[in-house]
């Protein structure tokens, strides 16, 4: 039984005639008698009452061409899914991103990649890199922003921009004095930090090994659970802090505290975005990543 058969025997019992049906579909009259006597034969019964005259359904026929119109309803919608499916930028992109970039990124990103696909819109969510890992594995998330180094068996990275980091002071702290920061001495100051299982706090101890010996030999580093919760505790005078650039310029201003850069080199991170190299939506990542582009151009404008 194939589309084709079931096509001809809806256009038979409509038109009651074989000459006409085959005109209306395309064949000879003998090829579409040949393909309703292979169906019947195949079904063993009979689906219409043929006369010199007339060609008339039976009963069972009756219902064997509704359930035909219905299939042939059914297979036209997965025609129109596919064609609706060549379209990669219309439908939801699955973004996730690590929490030190996400509130800082998604702000810009989502209007952005609603001038570029304005009929894709976005799931987002921010997480840990192993939940996010874990998500992009099996098909919880379509991409993820992550910073580099990552490693996962069939997917893909694409690298966005370069992050440097710069210094979170409060106000009065007598490194406002300096026009940019050492970061081999970190360690000599109050420091606030994200706990661990942030990765950003392992790419701020990996840019200064002496912090990461001074945390060993347990110097009182304060912990906090976000980016946000250690400014607030910088700008209380509770100690100095280091963020990525993406969550200072152009984002929060206050009085009480005062951003430094780092002398060189300058401690930084990679901002990678990742996805299945099986994932069949190239054009939507070219998408998302032309939009991070057009961001990183407005928060840069925004720092200058």
């Amino acid at each position: 039984m194939t589309l084709t058969e079931l096509r001809y025997i809806v256009t038979l019992a409509k038109e009651q005639h074989f000459g006409r049906a085959a005109e209306k579909c395309f064949v000879s009259q003998p090829t579409l008698s040949i393909a309703v006597k292979k169906l019947e034969d195949e079904l063993s019964v009979a689906l219409f009452e043929r006369s010199k005259n007339a060609v008339r359904l039976t009963d069972v026929g009756k219902q064997i061409v509704e359930q035909a119109k219905n299939v042939l309803q059914q297979a036209d919608t997965i025609k129109d899914l596919a064609q609706f499916g060549k379209d990669q930028l219309k439908s939801p992109l699955r973004v996730g991103a690590i929490y030190t970039i996400g509130p800082y990124l998604f702000p810009h990103l989502v209007p952005e990649v609603q001038k570029l696909a304005p009929h894709m819109p976005l799931y987002i969510e921010e997480n840990f890199t192993a939940r996010l890992r874990e998500k992009l594995r099996n098909g919880e998330l379509d991409a993820i922003i992550i910073a580099l180094p990552f490693e996962e068996p069939d997917v893909v990275t694409r690298t966005l921009y370069d992050e440097p980091f710069v210094m979170l002071l409060p106000k009065k702290h007598p490194w406002c004095e300096q026009k940019q920061i050492d970061s081999s001495g970190l360690a000599n100051t109050e420091l606030l930090m994200l706990g661990e299982g942030h990765c950003f706090r392992d790419q701020v101890l990996e840019s200064c090994p002496t912090l990461t010996q001074a945390i060993q030999q347990h110097q009182t580093v304060t912990e906090g659970s976000s980016l946000e919760t250690i400014r607030m505790m910088v700008a209380s005078g509770l100690g100095a802090s280091v963020l990525p650039v993406s969550a200072t310029e152009g984002y929060y201003h206050s009085d009480l505290v005062e951003t430094r850069p780092f002398k060189a080199p300058q401690p930084m991170r990679t901002v990678a975005v990742a996805w299945r190299a099986s994932f069949p939506r190239p054009q939507a990542i070219d998408a998302l990543v032309e939009a991070v582009s057009q961001c990183e151009i407005k928060i840069e404008d925004g720092a200058a």
